[in-house]
């Protein structure tokens, strides 16, 4: 290993917690889910130094109880995105020359902090805010985070440590340079972990960060400031505001020091980003570095062999874990006829013992989807499979937002493959399911392979070997992560790198060495020890 590289720890997966009746977890999570709810805050954007606040406030309010107020946050406007801008540049030096394993320390401490006394505060935050239960909470804003922070340090320390051959006489060196200008982070609300990591992978680089999170996610997003400015991130480096996105983009893409887009939400989003990003090209000092994660129609495709009940299994959790709003989740599933009825039973059993309610009840399994838009969105899908002759509501389709936007997990089997449902990201607990003939298994996978723009993630469910190798190979465009005989949900960083292609985004693979190459510039620096003193070649001289 070089001189000045050291090795760091080495990473492990961080453990989840139980949160089983009795154990110590349960006890600090509930107490601070009762203090969150019982204490109204007034959330600041954080730029540069100070926190900033305006006379226009946003309501925060719990999905799953939407006349509760949490408090409010300050919304500001394009003199705020501009003074982040300017608090990005200003801090970039300082931070972009900082010694890379000082920028690690600071990062390895924000995940102690998450991991110890952050811990039930982030939980907390996100199950409040984005309604999810205590251990999608878990392992997501706690673990997941934490695995983002440690590992990035890791595979920050290999990038370094890679160095190029050299040649007798000379020395080559490789150094990787944060971008030029400074980075913009446009975050999702279904994570709180891939929320902290688009910030804080560019940073760890040495990049500076203007940071927008959707708005249904800025309650834990202030959690993870507090982190990061007890764990030490010098003012400026990551600046967090809360803005309309037209207004944002108006001033960012148009800065001639917008260096790169880190970003997960909407493919409609992201192509129009992309579009303005191209069309103002001239005005940027370098080529912007976009990276982008959006949606998918993720499937699961069964072979006759597969096992019954582990395919129900994966279908349930795949598609209903966090209400379907994963980006990951299963909403299409072609099934053999000859598992169907099996299957069937199976999937109405779970369905029907699913527990739906507010997430501070720790023994509900499902909880709500998380606004108004989002609920209007799934119930017309739904009414609209309900009002069709081509398929069938075999399972929920109920939805209520009196109090909260509650829409029961919903099975819907269809006799077209090209249904609506089975096309159409939804992003809401909805899959649709195709039964084939069992001998057709070559065929399905050409309709799983065919139907949807999107590429994200994938499973195949089959006890032969053979067929298993056909899906894989069929089915290798379709999907950036792949399952065999599993749910298609649940990356572990370290472990299976996220990401997908074609409409799904550009696979740069968060919780990789990837990913982080992506916010460097290399220089590659030759250094001869005795250089040349005549132009003249040896082929030169004459006989």
């Amino acid at each position: 290993m070089p001189k000045g590289i050291y090795a760091v720890p080495v990473p492990e997966n961080e453990p989840v917690l139980s949160y089983a009746p009795g154990s110590p977890e349960k006890a600090a999570l509930k107490a601070e889910l009762k203090a969150m709810r019982n204490k109204e805050i007034d959330i600041p954007m954080y730029i540069g130094s100070e926190l900033v606040t305006t006379d226009k406030k946003m309501r925060m309010a719990p999905p799953h109880d939407h006349k509760h107020t949490l408090g409010h946050f300050n919304y500001g406007d394009a003199s705020h995105v501009e003074q982040a801008i300017n608090a990005a540049m200003g801090a970039k030096q300082a931070w972009a020359e900082m010694s890379w394993e000082h920028r690690a320390s600071i990062f390895l401490k924000a995940a102690e902090l998450v991991a110890g006394p952050y811990r039930a505060k982030i939980n907390a935050s996100t199950m409040l805010a984005q309604s999810k239960s205590p251990f999608q909470a878990e392992i997501d804003a706690a673990c997941e985070y934490i695995d983002f922070l440690k590992f990035n340090v890791d595979f920050m320390t290999q990038i370094y440590s890679e160095q190029p051959e050299s040649a007798p006489g000379m020395w080559n060196r490789l150094e990787h340079r944060p971008l030029e200008g400074f980075i913009f982070a446009l975050t999702p609300f279904n994570f709180t972990s891939i929320a902290g990591n688009l910030c804080a992978a560019p940073a760890m680089m040495g990049n500076t960060v203007v940071w927008k999170p959707a708005e249904s996610q800025v309650y834990s997003a202030q959690i993870l400031m507090e982190v990061f400015r007890e764990a030490g991130v010098p003012d400026g480096v990551i600046n967090l505001i809360y803005v309309d996105g037209p207004t944002a983009g108006n001033v960012i893409f148009n800065h001639k020091d917008f260096g790169g887009l880190h970003f997960t939400g909407s493919t409609g989003v992201f192509q129009h980003l992309w579009k303005t990003i191209g069309e103002n090209i001239n005005k940027y000092k370098s080529y912007p570095r976009i990276v982008g994660e959006t949606g998918g129609k993720d499937f699961i495709i069964a072979h006759k062999s597969a096992d019954a009940k582990a395919l129900a299994t994966g279908i349930i959790r795949g598609a209903f874990e966090f209400q379907g709003q994963k980006c990951s989740a299963a909403s299409r599933a072609y099934i053999p006829d000859n598992l169907w009825d099996e299957v069937k039973g199976y999937l109405l059993e779970d369905q029907k013992s699913i527990k739906m309610g507010s997430p501070e009840d720790f023994t509900n399994f499902f909880n709500a989807v998380i606004d108004e838009k989002s609920f209007d969105k799934i119930s017309k899908y739904i009414d609209a499979a309900k009002d069709s002759n081509m398929a069938e509501v075999i399972a929920g389709g109920e939805y209520d937002k009196s109090e909260g936007y509650f829409i029961q997990p919903t099975i819907i089997v269809t006799k077209d493959p090209m249904f609506t449902t089975m096309c159409e990201e939804i992003f809401g607990p909805v899959i649709t399911i195709y039964v084939y003939q069992a001998e057709r298994f070559e065929e399905a996978l050409e309709l799983v392979d065919s139907t949807s723009p999107y590429a994200l993630t994938g499973a195949v469910f089959s006890q032969d070997r053979y067929a298993i190798e056909l899906a894989t190979k069929k089915l290798v465009n379709a999907a950036g992560n792949f399952y065999i005989n599993d749910k298609p949900t649940g990356a572990v960083v370290g472990q299976q790198p996220f990401g997908g292609s074609r409409a799904s985004g550009t696979n740069d693979k968060a919780g990789s060495m990837i990913n982080l190459l992506r916010w460097v510039s290399p220089r590659t620096i030759k250094e001869t020890f005795n250089p040349p003193k005549n132009y003249r070649y040896p082929f030169m001289e004459e006989e």
